[in-house]
């Protein structure tokens, strides 16, 4: 028998043997997940910020945009949550985290037998409860294979229109000092670019070792648990697996704050952003102005 034909029937038994041994009622598991996002800095501020400025404002977002997540999933639930860490003493940026805060997604819940999305979600000051049906992406399963830890892993792909947040907003439209028409017209330019939707592909690497279909924060619909993801600029990695805990969790769907679906919170998030750049323009910062809504 050719070895390209062993290692197919050998990845499908132990697939085989993997749900038998997953098939019990009170199976549980935990995966842990670095999440790391890189950000362009070629464009905040307009142009107009000086590159020493921009390094120090990188560096102080850079453990905001380092998470480590915990993905605590049975055969059809989950709950993905930010693993809590005491800050070091000293450290600086309380305006400035807080307004990240509000831009970090909360604790998410999926449900893959009912379809249930839920997520608890703090913004400025105000308690939402996300809820809507599980987004749907439309994955291309392909061949390729890599090992990540002890689990081998399968390749799928997707592409999807990216709603997160862009910090490269709060920017100052560019030849400021000229006359109006050129501002109206560069300010014309850069709100067109904003609005435009960006597609974004999805690389996926799932092991069907762990056979549930549970990811990372709003992934999922694979045969098997999503141990890496590649999303723009966003990477989340599995660093580590339990499966069968000791001590076992309570997977609790969130229950409070306004009700609101995805694409309403969204438009929430927009306005107030719209709100926030416009001070920045004005020259008042993202930190002061109107803080309604």
């Amino acid at each position: 028998m050719k070895t390209n034909t062993i290692k197919p029937l050998f990845l499908c038994f132990l697939s085989l043997l993997s749900f038998l041994s997953y098939a019990q009622q009170d199976f549980q598991g935990k995966a842990y997940y670095q999440s790391k996002t890189t950000m362009d800095m070629s464009n905040f501020g307009g142009g107009q910020m000086s590159e020493e400025r921009k390094k120090m404002i990188a560096q102080r977002m850079k453990s905001m945009l380092e998470k480590t997540y915990i993905l605590s999933f049975n055969k059809t639930e989950s709950i993905y949550k930010e693993e809590e860490t005491l800050e070091a003493p000293g450290q600086d940026g309380g305006r400035f985290r807080g307004m990240m805060s509000s831009f970090t997604g909360g604790d998410q819940y999926k449900n893959v037998k009912t379809q249930e999305f839920l997520q608890d979600q703090e913004f400025f000051g105000k308690q939402f409860l996300i809820k809507d049906s599980l987004p749907q992406l439309q994955w291309v399963m392909g061949s390729e294979t890599k090992q990540i830890g002890q689990y081998m892993c399968f390749k799928a792909t997707a592409t999807k229109v990216s709603t997160d947040f862009d910090f490269t907003r709060f920017r100052r439209p560019p030849n400021r000092n000229n006359n109006k028409s050129q501002d109206s017209s560069a300010g014309k330019d850069v709100k067109n670019e904003e609005e435009k939707p960006k597609e974004i592909e999805i690389v996926a690497w799932y092991t069907m070792q762990i056979p549930v279909n549970q990811g990372p924060g709003e992934y999922w619909g694979l045969p098997g648990l999503i141990l890496e993801i590649n999303s723009g600029r966003t990477t989340i990695l599995c660093s580590k697996i339990v499966l069968n805990p000791d001590e076992k969790t309570k997977i609790k769907a969130p229950s409070k704050g306004k009700e609101v679906t995805k694409e309403e919170y969204n438009a929430i998030v927009k306005k107030k952003t719209e709100e926030m750049r416009e001070n920045f323009r004005r020259g008042g910062g993202p930190g002061r102005g109107n803080r309604r809504g």
